[in-house]
């Protein structure tokens, strides 16, 4: 199964504890299925300190996202929406379902 969702994508989550936000996709996990958006689904982990992280205490990170649970928004409508493809030339390229308009800069 292919992921409809890159790097740089705005996306509405619609379901889960952040359902209704919006926010921009910053990695894609094709392996696992998930992708990691900005500012969204944030957890608190507890670190130790390290080399890395010399006060160590409560950090606040995002969490991976199941793909299911966000649709991609188009730049056109500004509308959260499926994804169809098209061939554009000898292109393969997205499109939005509601208004029709190509999501990819071709």
């Amino acid at each position: 199964m292919g992921i409809n969702i890159k790097k740089n994508d705005m996306v509405m989550v619609i379901a889960g504890k952040d359902k209704g936000k919006s926010g921009r996709v910053y990695r894609v996990m094709p392996s696992d299925e998930k992708v990691l958006v900005e500012k969204l689904n944030v957890i608190k982990r507890h670190t130790r300190p390290s080399a890395t992280n010399r006060q160590g205490g409560i950090i606040e990170k995002e969490a991976p996202l199941q793909v299911s649970n966000v649709m991609v928004i188009c730049g056109k409508c500004n509308k959260p929406t499926r994804v169809a493809h098209s061939f554009e030339g000898d292109k393969k390229v997205r499109v939005c379902k509601k208004c029709g308009s190509p999501m990819d800069k071709v």
